[in-house]
C-alpha cells in the first residue's frame, strides 16, 4: 500500500523543474500543469495545452527521477488523460 502524499510536494517537485501552472483566462486554458489531490495516497497531474502526450511523458520522467511512482490513467468515460502519482 502506498504512503501518504501531498499535492504540495508533487507541485513543488514540478515547479522546481521549471513547469508553470495553467490558468483559465478569457475562456481558455493557458498551457501548464494542474496538480490535484486525489485522496490520501494519490495525486493527479494534468497537462493543459498542446502536446499533451509528450508533456505527460516528460513529467513522468521528472517525477520518477524525484522518487515518485507514476502511471498514466484516464478519467472515466474517456475523459482527460492524467498521471496518477503515489509514493512507493
Amino acid at each position: 500500500m502506498g504512503r501518504l502524499i501531498r499535492q504540495a510536494s508533487v507541485d513543488q517537485a514540478l515547479t522546481d523543474q521549471g513547469y508553470e501552472h495553467s490558468e483559465f483566462e478569457d475562456g481558455d486554458w493557458d498551457p501548464g500543469i494542474r496538480v490535484v489531490q486525489a485522496g490520501r495516497r494519490a495525486v493527479h497531474v494534468f497537462w493543459d495545452g498542446p502536446g499533451e502526450a509528450d508533456q505527460l511523458a516528460a513529467i513522468t520522467r521528472h517525477l520518477r527521477e524525484a522518487g515518485y511512482h507514476v502511471h498514466a490513467s484516464q478519467q472515466p468515460g474517456g475523459g482527460r488523460r492524467r498521471l496518477e502519482v503515489t509514493r512507493p
